[in-house]
């Protein structure tokens, strides 16, 4: 079903696969990931594509989706809720198949634009403060988000928006995000734990498998690092 026209306010999702540019050395493992991310993508949306007056629609390029909320009334707590209850369920199918992906989300102006297509050429243009902020948040974003990270930026969020993020403990979704540690311009989405008093132990463990890749780097280096006296 083709995409209608939008041009509004909303929130805005930008999601990819983790390490893409890695899978392509292995052709049959770069397909697998690209035909589970849009065969899960078409399935989870189509499922919630129309719940309380407020659709996610998506767009999937390579190995990129973007997916945004059209909502018809102005609560912008459940189109938040919406959005996510599909970054959810996409990230846990493709965490089934072994697949990451990073998902960055911003809320402001979006627009698309359906054009008239001719033979060899599509024409969809895609613009708007949201989808770039959440581009760039995955670009070039501080600190640099990480594979199976979900993360809102926090500027240009309404500030009734806040408020229900920031007091909302019992909602199913909302009590999943959270702030983060040093880092003041993002809440983060818990999607993989079912419970808020799991996030601080997954937060130690995912931390202590980079420590450990980190450390083996070092090792590494260190194992094949030659004395000063050899260039002598």
């Amino acid at each position: 079903m083709p995409i209608s026209n939008i041009d509004l306010d909303t929130f805005v999702a930008f999601m990819d696969i983790s390490g893409f540019k890695q899978l392509m050395k292995n052709k049959e493992r770069a397909w697998k990931a690209l035909d589970r991310f849009y065969n899960y993508g078409y399935e989870v949306i189509r499922r919630n594509r129309q719940q309380n007056n407020i659709s996610v629609e998506g767009i999937f390029i390579s190995d990129c989706g973007i997916l945004f909320v059209r909502a018809c009334n102005d609560n912008k707590t459940e189109s938040l809720k919406a959005l996510l209850r599909v970054v959810r369920e996409l990230n846990r199918k493709m965490l089934d198949d072994d697949f990451m992906l990073t998902t960055n989300i911003a809320y402001g102006h979006f627009k698309y634009q359906e054009r008239i297509e001719f033979e060899g050429i599509e024409k969809n243009p895609i613009y708007g403060n949201a989808y770039v902020s959440a581009f760039f948040d995955n670009e070039t974003g501080k600190p640099k988000i990480q594979p199976g990270q979900c993360r809102i930026v926090k500027q240009n969020l309404p500030d009734e928006l806040i408020q229900s993020i920031e007091d909302n403990n019992n909602d199913e979704i909302l009590c999943m995000v959270k702030k983060r540690s040093n880092d003041e311009g993002h809440y983060y989405f818990y999607w993989m734990v079912e419970t808020p008093e799991e996030i601080k132990q997954f937060e130690k463990e995912y931390t202590d498998t980079y420590n450990i890749k980190f450390a083996g780097m070092l090792k590494a280096l260190k194992r094949y690092r030659h004395d000063e006296r050899h260039f002598r």
